[in-house]
C-alpha cells in the first residue's frame, strides 16, 4: 500500500515541532501502533496487517514523489507486517 503524507516518513515524533525527530528507514506495523506513532492511519495499518501487506509511507509533497517510488527510488519509511 502507498500512503503519501505531508511528512516524508515516519518519525519518532513530530519533525514540525522537534528538530531532533528520527525518520525510521523501517518499522512494523506492530512497533508503529504500540509507540501511538499518529503518523499512519490506523485504518490503513489495520487493513495491512490483516491482508499481510507491507505499506510505503512517502512525502507526497516531493516532486515526483508518486513516481519514484513506483520505479523503485524510494525514501520514505516503509512499514512492515
Amino acid at each position: 500500500m502507498l500512503l503519501a503524507k505531508a511528512i516524508d516518513g515516519i518519525y519518532d515524533s513530530d519533525p514540525k515541532v522537534n528538530p531532533e525527530a528520527k525518520k525510521y528507514d523501517e518499522i512494523s506495523i506492530d512497533e508503529v501502533v504500540a509507540q501511538g506513532l499518529a503518523a499512519v492511519d490506523m485504518t490503513a495499518s489495520i487493513l495491512c496487517k490483516e491482508n499481510h501487506m507491507p505499506m510505503l509511507v512517502f512525502g507526497l509533497n516531493e516532486e515526483n514523489s508518486i513516481v519514484e517510488t513506483m520505479k523503485g527510488t524510494f525514501t520514505g519509511t516503509k512499514v512492515t507486517v
